[in-house]
């Protein structure tokens, strides 16, 4: 045999050796992060059964994502179902197969705001980076309106993640909301409601979990490979903002699900979005408009 295919031979053997050394190192990574326990201390909060409470309690529910991972009636619906991926958020209604039965108050803080299970393991695909800012005020709204709920019933989460995102787990390239926050943070002081730049940075932390912590987008951590990039929400280079001069035609594309031009904005959660107040929107846009421009794709 010539000695370059022999040692193309040894090369390309070696290259496999080391590919799945890498998949059962990163499989098994990813297991030791999907069991490890997060120690996060928290204050209970105040469920109030008010009127009040539970109006905005379910204004949150269904402008804020809740119930596109959980559904309207909080039974639960898979909201990724592709072939190799399913994710399927759990019951957290009062009724039967629910996985919030035996939760404290301090577990509803853990859980929604810190990403952390009862028993310290991280809520794997629960976007608490949304809501780590949550005032307690609306915190305890909205898990007072949770709690208030008509039971449905439904099961505990479903996910099935196909083998290159559990490899990237494993590997930190796919981060849980858990490993993004920080848990030393206190609560966000209250903001005075209204189109203002402090109701607006307090609003677009909603959006932190597609679009990055700085706003300027990039691919969907652990989001399925046909998904399209987040869009840049700053006003620097490939911005989606200059659609949008306004409050108007920006509330009406976040309403609609569709740009100025006509055109379908894919995989927002619109069915949520479309909830949101005249306020917050405004608010919203007011924000983005004063954010310092970054490139697309910097998160």
């Amino acid at each position: 045999m010539k000695s370059w295919i022999k040692w193309s031979l040894v090369g390309l053997g070696s290259v496999a050796l080391l590919a799945g050394a890498g998949l059962a190192y990163g499989l098994m990574a990813a297991d030791r992060k999907m069991d490890r326990r997060i120690a996060v201390t928290v204050a209970a909060i105040n469920f109030n059964s008010d009127a009040a409470s539970i109006e905005r309690g379910r204004y949150l529910y269904l402008s804020r994502g809740c119930a596109d991972c959980h559904g309207s009636h909080g039974g639960g619906r898979a909201f990724i179902d592709t072939p190799g991926m399913r994710v399927k958020g759990p019951n957290i209604s009062p009724g039967p197969g629910n996985v919030v039965a035996a939760y404290q108050p301090e577990d509803w803080v853990r859980a929604i705001r810190h990403g952390v299970k009862p028993d310290g393991r991280p809520a794997i695909i629960m976007p608490s980076e949304d809501y780590n800012r949550f005032t307690d005020a609306d915190l305890g709204a909205l898990v007072s309106f949770i709690r208030q709920m008509p039971p449905a019933a439904g099961t505990a989460a479903e996910i099935q993640l196909p083998l290159p995102v559990r490899v990237l787990y494993g590997l930190g390239l796919v981060p849980d909301a858990a490993s993004r926050i920080d848990h030393s943070l206190p609560p966000q002081a209250p903001v005075a409601e209204g189109i203002n730049l402090a109701h607006g940075r307090y609003v677009a932390s909603m959006c932190i979990g597609c679009h990055g912590e700085q706003l300027s987008g990039g691919k969907i951590p652990g989001g399925p490979p046909d998904w399209p990039a987040a869009a840049n929400l700053t006003p620097g280079e490939g911005s989606a903002m200059v659609r949008y001069p306004d409050a108007q035609t920006f509330a009406a594309m976040m309403r609609g699900g569709k740009r100025s031009d006509g055109t379908v904005v894919a995989v927002m959660p619109f069915e949520s979005l479309s909830q949101m107040s005249d306020v917050d929107l405004g608010a919203l846009h007011l924000y983005l408009q004063s954010l310092p421009a970054r490139k697309a794709g910097g998160r």
